[in-house]
Protein backbone atom coordinates (compact mmCIF):
# COMPACT_ATOMS: atom_id res chain seq x y z
CA UNK A 1 0.00 0.00 0.00
CA UNK A 2 1.41 3.44 -0.90
CA UNK A 3 2.45 5.70 1.95
CA UNK A 4 -0.33 8.17 1.25
CA UNK A 5 -2.93 5.38 1.46
CA UNK A 6 -1.51 3.70 4.57
CA UNK A 7 -3.77 3.85 7.67
CA UNK A 8 -2.13 5.72 10.47
CA UNK A 9 -4.47 4.96 13.30
CA UNK A 10 -7.99 4.22 14.26
CA UNK A 11 -10.37 6.34 16.28
CA UNK A 12 -12.98 5.11 18.72
CA UNK A 13 -15.73 5.90 16.19
CA UNK A 14 -14.37 3.51 13.54
CA UNK A 15 -12.44 6.10 11.52
CA UNK A 16 -8.91 5.66 10.19
CA UNK A 17 -6.72 8.68 9.40
CA UNK A 18 -5.12 9.25 5.98
CA UNK A 19 -2.14 11.50 5.47
CA UNK A 20 -1.34 13.27 2.27
CA UNK A 21 -0.57 16.63 0.73
CA UNK A 22 -2.98 19.32 -0.31
CA UNK A 23 -2.83 21.36 -3.51
CA UNK A 24 -0.56 23.96 -1.89
CA UNK A 25 1.83 21.36 -0.53
CA UNK A 26 0.56 21.63 3.03
CA UNK A 27 -0.14 18.35 4.89
CA UNK A 28 -3.78 17.46 5.26
CA UNK A 29 -5.60 14.69 7.03
CA UNK A 30 -8.76 12.76 6.16
CA UNK A 31 -10.86 10.23 8.03
CA UNK A 32 -11.42 6.75 6.53
CA UNK A 33 -14.69 5.18 7.59
CA UNK A 34 -14.30 1.46 8.32
CA UNK A 35 -17.99 0.91 7.58
CA UNK A 36 -18.20 2.64 4.16
CA UNK A 37 -14.55 2.55 3.10
CA UNK A 38 -14.69 6.21 2.05
CA UNK A 39 -12.65 9.18 3.14
CA UNK A 40 -14.39 12.10 4.72
CA UNK A 41 -13.54 15.80 4.27
CA UNK A 42 -10.08 16.94 5.38
CA UNK A 43 -9.78 18.21 8.95
CA UNK A 44 -8.39 21.79 8.92
CA UNK A 45 -7.76 24.16 11.85
CA UNK A 46 -10.53 26.71 12.46
CA UNK A 47 -9.57 30.29 11.59
CA UNK A 48 -10.59 33.18 13.93
CA UNK A 49 -13.76 34.97 12.96
CA UNK A 50 -12.85 38.36 11.46
CA UNK A 51 -16.23 39.78 12.31
CA UNK A 52 -15.77 38.85 15.95
CA UNK A 53 -12.46 40.69 15.98
CA UNK A 54 -14.15 43.75 14.49
CA UNK A 55 -16.80 43.71 17.24
CA UNK A 56 -14.27 43.74 20.08
CA UNK A 57 -13.80 47.56 20.08
CA UNK A 58 -17.57 47.94 20.15
CA UNK A 59 -17.80 45.71 23.20
CA UNK A 60 -15.12 47.80 24.93
CA UNK A 61 -17.02 50.96 24.10
CA UNK A 62 -20.25 49.46 25.41
CA UNK A 63 -18.54 48.51 28.67
CA UNK A 64 -17.17 52.04 28.96
CA UNK A 65 -20.66 53.49 28.48
CA UNK A 66 -22.14 51.12 31.08
CA UNK A 67 -19.52 52.03 33.69
CA UNK A 68 -19.19 55.77 33.03
CA UNK A 69 -22.68 56.57 31.80
CA UNK A 70 -24.44 56.60 35.20
CA UNK A 71 -21.80 58.92 36.67
CA UNK A 72 -22.03 61.31 33.76
CA UNK A 73 -25.80 61.23 33.99
CA UNK A 74 -25.71 62.13 37.69
CA UNK A 75 -23.31 64.99 37.01
CA UNK A 76 -25.57 66.33 34.28
CA UNK A 77 -28.67 65.95 36.44
CA UNK A 78 -27.44 67.36 39.74
CA UNK A 79 -24.61 69.76 38.77
CA UNK A 80 -24.62 70.99 35.21
CA UNK A 81 -28.36 71.27 34.71
CA UNK A 82 -28.89 73.26 37.96
CA UNK A 83 -25.94 75.44 36.96
CA UNK A 84 -27.50 76.13 33.57
CA UNK A 85 -30.89 76.81 35.18
CA UNK A 86 -29.28 79.23 37.63
CA UNK A 87 -27.57 81.16 34.83
CA UNK A 88 -30.84 81.31 32.90
CA UNK A 89 -32.73 82.48 35.99
CA UNK A 90 -30.30 85.36 36.49
CA UNK A 91 -31.80 87.05 33.43
CA UNK A 92 -35.29 87.10 34.96
CA UNK A 93 -36.99 89.09 37.68
CA UNK A 94 -38.84 86.40 39.58
CA UNK A 95 -40.53 86.76 42.93
CA UNK A 96 -40.79 83.38 44.62
CA UNK A 97 -44.38 84.08 45.67
CA UNK A 98 -45.37 84.89 42.07
CA UNK A 99 -45.16 82.10 39.46
CA UNK A 100 -44.66 84.64 36.66
CA UNK A 101 -41.06 85.53 35.79
CA UNK A 102 -40.28 88.64 33.73
CA UNK A 103 -37.27 88.68 31.43
CA UNK A 104 -35.01 91.64 32.31
CA UNK A 105 -31.80 90.81 30.47
CA UNK A 106 -28.69 92.11 32.24
CA UNK A 107 -30.64 94.41 34.58
CA UNK A 108 -29.89 92.22 37.61
CA UNK A 109 -26.17 92.37 36.86
CA UNK A 110 -26.31 96.14 36.40
CA UNK A 111 -28.15 96.49 39.71
CA UNK A 112 -25.55 94.39 41.52
CA UNK A 113 -22.69 96.57 40.30
CA UNK A 114 -24.62 99.77 41.13
CA UNK A 115 -25.78 98.89 44.65
CA UNK A 116 -24.11 100.60 47.59
CA UNK A 117 -23.62 97.43 49.64
CA UNK A 118 -21.89 95.49 46.85
CA UNK A 119 -18.45 96.89 47.62
CA UNK A 120 -18.69 96.01 51.31
CA UNK A 121 -19.99 92.51 50.59
CA UNK A 122 -17.22 91.81 48.09
CA UNK A 123 -14.65 93.10 50.58
CA UNK A 124 -16.08 90.88 53.31
CA UNK A 125 -15.91 87.89 50.99
CA UNK A 126 -12.31 88.59 50.00
CA UNK A 127 -11.14 89.16 53.59
CA UNK A 128 -12.93 86.12 54.96
CA UNK A 129 -11.81 83.81 52.13
CA UNK A 130 -8.18 84.93 52.22
CA UNK A 131 -7.92 84.65 55.99
CA UNK A 132 -9.68 81.28 56.00
CA UNK A 133 -7.48 79.79 53.27
CA UNK A 134 -4.18 81.10 54.65
CA UNK A 135 -5.05 80.39 58.28
CA UNK A 136 -6.30 76.86 57.64
CA UNK A 137 -3.34 75.87 55.47
CA UNK A 138 -0.59 77.45 57.58
CA UNK A 139 -1.89 76.14 60.89
CA UNK A 140 -2.65 72.75 59.35
CA UNK A 141 0.91 72.42 58.06
CA UNK A 142 2.43 73.52 61.37
CA UNK A 143 0.34 71.05 63.37
CA UNK A 144 1.05 68.27 60.88
CA UNK A 145 4.80 68.83 61.20
CA UNK A 146 4.60 68.89 64.99
CA UNK A 147 2.42 65.79 65.30
CA UNK A 148 4.48 63.92 62.71
CA UNK A 149 7.16 63.57 65.39
CA UNK A 150 7.22 60.56 67.76
CA UNK A 151 5.53 62.33 70.68
CA UNK A 152 3.63 60.79 73.56
CA UNK A 153 -0.12 61.10 73.18
CA UNK A 154 0.04 62.37 69.61
CA UNK A 155 -2.84 60.14 68.50
CA UNK A 156 -5.12 61.77 71.05
CA UNK A 157 -4.06 65.24 69.92
CA UNK A 158 -4.63 64.28 66.29
CA UNK A 159 -8.17 63.19 67.11
CA UNK A 160 -8.83 66.43 68.98
CA UNK A 161 -7.60 68.52 66.05
CA UNK A 162 -9.68 66.59 63.53
CA UNK A 163 -12.89 66.39 65.61
CA UNK A 164 -14.35 69.86 64.76
CA UNK A 165 -14.17 69.08 61.05
CA UNK A 166 -16.69 66.23 61.30
CA UNK A 167 -19.11 68.35 63.36
CA UNK A 168 -21.70 70.43 61.53
CA UNK A 169 -21.00 74.12 61.05
CA UNK A 170 -24.15 75.04 62.97
CA UNK A 171 -22.98 73.10 66.03
CA UNK A 172 -19.52 74.67 65.83
CA UNK A 173 -21.12 78.11 65.54
CA UNK A 174 -23.25 77.52 68.63
CA UNK A 175 -20.21 76.41 70.60
CA UNK A 176 -18.25 79.45 69.42
CA UNK A 177 -21.04 81.75 70.60
CA UNK A 178 -20.35 80.70 74.18
CA UNK A 179 -16.60 81.08 73.68
CA UNK A 180 -16.88 84.67 72.37
CA UNK A 181 -19.78 85.81 74.54
CA UNK A 182 -18.87 89.29 75.87
CA UNK A 183 -20.36 88.64 79.33
CA UNK A 184 -19.51 85.09 80.40
CA UNK A 185 -17.52 83.63 77.49
CA UNK A 186 -14.14 81.94 77.69
CA UNK A 187 -12.39 84.72 75.76
CA UNK A 188 -13.91 87.35 78.06
CA UNK A 189 -12.66 85.51 81.12
CA UNK A 190 -9.12 85.07 79.77
CA UNK A 191 -8.79 88.70 78.67
CA UNK A 192 -10.19 89.97 81.95
CA UNK A 193 -7.61 87.98 83.90
CA UNK A 194 -4.73 89.71 82.10
CA UNK A 195 -6.34 93.14 82.29
CA UNK A 196 -7.30 93.56 78.61
CA UNK A 197 -10.53 95.24 77.60
CA UNK A 198 -12.95 92.75 76.13
CA UNK A 199 -14.19 93.76 72.67
CA UNK A 200 -17.84 93.29 71.83
CA UNK A 201 -17.67 90.72 69.06
CA UNK A 202 -21.37 91.08 68.25
CA UNK A 203 -21.52 94.87 67.83
CA UNK A 204 -18.22 95.76 66.16
CA UNK A 205 -18.11 94.66 62.51
CA UNK A 206 -14.34 94.14 62.46
CA UNK A 207 -14.34 91.98 65.58
CA UNK A 208 -17.38 90.09 64.30
CA UNK A 209 -15.53 89.22 61.09
CA UNK A 210 -12.53 88.15 63.17
CA UNK A 211 -14.77 85.95 65.32
CA UNK A 212 -16.42 84.26 62.33
CA UNK A 213 -13.09 83.71 60.59
CA UNK A 214 -11.45 82.17 63.66
CA UNK A 215 -14.43 79.88 64.14
CA UNK A 216 -14.32 78.65 60.55
CA UNK A 217 -10.53 78.14 60.66
CA UNK A 218 -10.97 76.12 63.84
CA UNK A 219 -13.62 73.96 62.18
CA UNK A 220 -11.69 73.48 58.92
CA UNK A 221 -8.28 72.97 60.53
CA UNK A 222 -8.74 69.22 60.82
CA UNK A 223 -9.12 68.88 57.05
CA UNK A 224 -5.87 70.61 56.11
CA UNK A 225 -4.09 68.95 59.04
CA UNK A 226 -4.99 65.41 57.91
CA UNK A 227 -4.09 66.08 54.26
CA UNK A 228 -0.71 67.57 55.14
CA UNK A 229 -0.03 64.79 57.66
CA UNK A 230 -0.64 62.18 54.96
CA UNK A 231 1.60 64.09 52.54
CA UNK A 232 4.43 64.18 55.08
CA UNK A 233 4.45 60.38 55.13
CA UNK A 234 5.59 60.42 51.49
CA UNK A 235 8.37 62.98 51.92
CA UNK A 236 11.83 61.65 51.09
CA UNK A 237 13.66 61.45 54.39
CA UNK A 238 17.04 60.99 52.71
CA UNK A 239 16.82 64.51 51.28
CA UNK A 240 16.05 65.95 54.70
CA UNK A 241 18.95 64.03 56.23
CA UNK A 242 21.27 65.17 53.45
CA UNK A 243 20.32 68.80 54.05
CA UNK A 244 20.97 68.36 57.77
CA UNK A 245 24.37 66.80 57.10
CA UNK A 246 25.26 69.69 54.77
CA UNK A 247 24.60 72.10 57.63
CA UNK A 248 21.39 73.66 56.29
CA UNK A 249 19.28 75.49 58.84
CA UNK A 250 15.77 74.34 59.67
CA UNK A 251 14.24 77.22 57.75
CA UNK A 252 16.39 76.48 54.68
CA UNK A 253 15.52 72.80 54.87
CA UNK A 254 11.85 73.64 55.18
CA UNK A 255 11.87 76.14 52.31
CA UNK A 256 14.23 74.38 49.92
CA UNK A 257 13.61 70.69 50.59
CA UNK A 258 10.26 70.12 52.30
CA UNK A 259 7.98 72.69 50.66
CA UNK A 260 8.82 71.69 47.05
CA UNK A 261 7.79 68.12 47.86
CA UNK A 262 4.51 69.37 49.34
CA UNK A 263 3.68 71.59 46.36
CA UNK A 264 1.04 69.25 44.81
CA UNK A 265 -0.67 68.92 48.19
CA UNK A 266 -0.59 72.68 48.73
CA UNK A 267 -2.09 73.24 45.29
CA UNK A 268 -4.89 70.76 45.98
CA UNK A 269 -5.68 72.31 49.36
CA UNK A 270 -5.63 75.85 48.01
CA UNK A 271 -8.40 74.99 45.55
CA UNK A 272 -10.56 72.90 47.87
CA UNK A 273 -10.29 75.25 50.86
CA UNK A 274 -11.01 78.23 48.60
CA UNK A 275 -14.17 76.60 47.28
CA UNK A 276 -15.32 75.58 50.76
CA UNK A 277 -14.67 79.00 52.29
CA UNK A 278 -16.63 80.74 49.54
CA UNK A 279 -19.59 78.49 50.35
CA UNK A 280 -19.62 79.08 54.12
CA UNK A 281 -23.15 79.80 55.26
CA UNK A 282 -23.97 77.92 58.46
CA UNK A 283 -21.30 79.52 60.68
CA UNK A 284 -22.28 83.05 59.61
CA UNK A 285 -25.99 82.37 59.89
CA UNK A 286 -25.74 80.96 63.41
CA UNK A 287 -23.28 83.48 64.84
CA UNK A 288 -24.05 86.88 63.25
CA UNK A 289 -26.76 86.47 60.57
CA UNK A 290 -24.71 88.73 58.31
CA UNK A 291 -24.40 91.58 60.83
CA UNK A 292 -23.62 93.63 62.76
CA UNK A 293 -24.12 97.07 61.23
CA UNK A 294 -26.16 95.73 58.34
CA UNK A 295 -23.62 93.86 56.25
CA UNK A 296 -20.73 93.54 58.72
CA UNK A 297 -20.18 89.84 58.02
CA UNK A 298 -22.35 89.36 54.93
CA UNK A 299 -20.53 87.45 52.21
CA UNK A 300 -21.68 86.79 48.67
CA UNK A 301 -23.05 83.36 49.46
CA UNK A 302 -24.99 84.78 52.41
CA UNK A 303 -26.29 87.51 50.12
CA UNK A 304 -27.66 84.79 47.84
CA UNK A 305 -29.61 83.43 50.81
CA UNK A 306 -30.89 86.86 51.87
CA UNK A 307 -32.05 87.88 48.42
CA UNK A 308 -33.65 84.53 47.58
CA UNK A 309 -35.30 83.48 50.84
CA UNK A 310 -35.69 86.76 52.72
CA UNK A 311 -36.45 89.24 49.93
CA UNK A 312 -37.92 86.53 47.63
CA UNK A 313 -35.89 87.80 44.65
CA UNK A 314 -34.75 84.52 43.16
CA UNK A 315 -33.55 86.15 39.95
CA UNK A 316 -31.25 88.55 41.76
CA UNK A 317 -30.00 85.77 44.03
CA UNK A 318 -29.18 83.70 40.94
CA UNK A 319 -27.26 86.70 39.59
CA UNK A 320 -25.03 86.85 42.67
CA UNK A 321 -24.49 83.08 42.51
CA UNK A 322 -23.52 83.30 38.84
CA UNK A 323 -21.00 86.06 39.57
CA UNK A 324 -19.54 83.92 42.35
CA UNK A 325 -19.22 81.00 39.95
CA UNK A 326 -17.42 83.10 37.33
CA UNK A 327 -15.02 84.55 39.91
CA UNK A 328 -14.26 81.12 41.32
CA UNK A 329 -13.76 79.71 37.83
CA UNK A 330 -11.26 82.47 37.00
CA UNK A 331 -9.33 81.99 40.25
CA UNK A 332 -9.17 78.22 39.79
CA UNK A 333 -7.99 78.61 36.20
CA UNK A 334 -5.24 80.97 37.35
CA UNK A 335 -4.15 78.53 40.06
CA UNK A 336 -3.96 75.69 37.55
CA UNK A 337 -1.86 77.80 35.19
CA UNK A 338 0.53 78.79 37.97
CA UNK A 339 0.86 75.19 39.13
CA UNK A 340 1.49 73.95 35.60
CA UNK A 341 4.12 76.64 35.05
CA UNK A 342 5.86 75.71 38.30
CA UNK A 343 6.01 72.03 37.34
CA UNK A 344 7.53 72.86 33.96
CA UNK A 345 10.24 74.94 35.58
Amino acid sequence: MPDDQRPVGADGDGLTRRRGAGPDGEPTSAALSTSTGRYTAPVTPRLPDARRARHRPRRGYALFVVLVGPNVGLLLLFIYRPLADNIRLSFFDWNVSDPKADYVGFSNYAEWFARDDTRQIVLNTAVFTTAAVVGSMVLGLVLAMLLDQPLRGRNLVRSMVFAPFVISGAAVGLAAQFVFDPHFGLVQDLLARIGVDVPNFYQDARWAMFMVTVTYVWKNLGYTFVIYLAALQGVRRDLLEAAEIDGASRWTTFRRVLLPQLRPTTFFLSITVLINSLQVFDVINVMTRGGPQGTGTTTMVYQVYLETFRNFRAGYGATVATIMFLVLLAITYYQVRVMDRGQRQ
